[in-house]
């Protein structure tokens, strides 16, 4: 695959971005994609390693090397095509997936993978400005009529791939516009709405039909006004088949003292506000960073994205602090690899200005005339649990300290879907409160009701909302027509 001795001539090269100073005037994206060049030198680096790790340590199993060896060769057109035979919005996990192929890429062994991920990116781009990415609607319909139950990656791709099986889809969604999270919970300086938009005109050219600001359930459940309702009982008569994809939207929450005060926010409302003001709609309550020291509680993704646009709306100060213990810089590769492994991870937000701080827990809010003002926290350490084997947190006596704030987020993660529209579909839930369903079949305990992405699986990446719309399509397509030509 690729050049033969590609990995030992050519080094790792990168996606650059643009300069911090210059990036934090606006909420574009920033990340300057190789050329055509670039990306057939790091598709020559791919070897010959015999057993393709990448393939596994993907969770839609793209298959990596076909598509180096094409790029490598300058044969864009067939890269593109096996690209997509596994994964239908590449444009997506080129951007925004944290690239565990490459963890397992065996050249990583030497902390030089592959760049795979941009390698992906590369392909797709260059499929859309060539004008390659048409829409391919289905030969004759079947009759069969499926509702899909949110649009983020999940509904989506399982949209797609049952439209284009043949099958009518209606795609709901409860927001103004299409896209769940990956529309409101990302930031468009990693996102922009554009690629999502040009993928929803593509599905339309191929029959799939969407429905937004439609919300699902119990007409009384649905939280904000103006939204038409549709009840689980009228998709049941309207359609054969549902599949309930909507994401894993319940945020944790910190049940400490003060956390009433004003400035203590969710992550995801303020990320979402932000996306909708720059997609033009009109925000009543602005949250805003604006001269604000700001807090951010919670190391992950959604953490990093509350301090890109923290910084990106004027803060003051952007602090990010973690309950866990700062990682590694670097892991242990014979005891990791090929998996993903626990180490430290520093994005593109965290440079544009950001202090970081580790095994902290916070004991409680503080303010003044019912707005916060400051942190009351203290450091823990990690220690194992003799009786279990667990690892457990205990305080550290005399770490207490104050941090100033003027506002914090919130961002500890997800720990379910929203329960009201489970309660209203009356589906089996499992212990952490998602809808209990198989990878085997994707089935809900309601007859002809399938579960998929972060509602079946939990909080996780788009990446694997994209496989199990994927396979949660074929499962459908085999429900409603005994077999099924789509791939899992």
């Amino acid at each position: 695959m690729g050049k033969i001795t590609g990995f030992i001539e050519f080094e790792r090269v990168a996606e650059s971005y643009e300069a911090p100073g210059t990036r934090l005037k606006h909420y574009k994206e920033f990340v300057l994609a190789l050329d055509d060049k670039q990306a057939q030198v790091q598709g020559a680096r791919c070897m010959d390693c015999g057993i393709p790790f990448c393939n596994t340590g993907c969770p839609v199993n793209n298959i990596i090397p076909d598509w180096n060896d094409l790029v490598y060769r300058q044969q864009w057109k067939q890269a593109l095509e096996v690209l997509h035979s596994t994964n239908n919005f590449p444009e997506f996990t080129g951007r925004i997936c944290p690239a565990p192929c490459e963890e397992a890429c065996t050249l990583n062994i030497n902390n030089d993978p592959v760049g795979i991920k941009s390698i992906e990116h590369a392909i797709i781009d260059k499929g859309w400005s060539e004008g390659w990415v048409v829409p391919q609607p289905p030969l004759k319909k079947t009759g069969k009529k499926v509702a899909v139950v949110g649009s983020g990656p999940a509904g989506l791709a399982a949209a797609q791939q049952l439209g284009r099986a043949g099958h009518s889809v209606t795609v709901f969604e409860k927001s103004n516009r299409i896209g769940g999270l990956m529309r409101y919970g990302i930031p468009d300086f990693k996102l922009d709405k554009s690629l999502i938009e040009r993928r929803v005109s593509q599905m339309e050219a191929e029959g799939v039909e969407f429905q937004a600001s439609t919300y699902v359930g119990a007409a009384g459940d649905a939280t904000e006004d103006g939204l038409n309702v549709i009840t689980t009982a009228e998709l049941d008569q309207q359609f054969d088949a549902v599949i309930m994809a909507g994401g894993a939207e319940m945020p944790r929450d910190l049940p400490v003292p003060g956390r009433e005060l004003s400035g203590v926010h969710f992550a995801m409302d303020f990320l979402r506000q932000q996306n909708k003001r720059n997609a033009g709609d009109r925000i009543a309550n602005q949250i805003s960073a604006a001269g604000k020291h700001v807090i951010v509680i919670g190391g992950g993704d959604t953490g990093s994205d509350c301090v890109g646009t923290s910084n990106r709306q004027g803060a003051a100060s952007v602090t990010q602090i973690e309950l866990m213990p700062r990682p590694p810089e670097h892991e242990n590769k014979a005891l990791t690899w090929p998996y993903w492994p626990a180490k430290l991870r520093t994005s593109s937000s965290h440079l544009e200005g950001c202090e970081r701080d580790w095994a902290i827990t916070t004991k409680c809010f503080k303010g003044d005339k019912g707005k916060l003002k400051k942190l009351v926290c203290t450091r823990v350490e990690w220690v194992k649990d003799e009786a279990t084997g667990q690892m457990k947190m205990q305080e550290i006596e005399g770490s207490e300290f104050e941090l100033k704030a003027d506002l914090v987020f919130l961002a500890m993660g997800f720990v379910s879907p929203v329960a009201a529209v489970l309660d209203a579909f009356g589906v089996d839930k499992d212990q952490r409160g998602n809808v209990k369903a198989n990878v085997d079949n994707y089935r809900s305990s309601r007859d002809k009701v399938f579960a998929a992405g972060d509602m079946r699986r939990g909080q996780s990446l788009v990446v694997w909302a994209i496989r199990e719309g994927r396979q949660c399509a074929r499962a459908v397509d085999e429900f409603l027509m005994g077999t099924s030509l789509l791939p899992r």
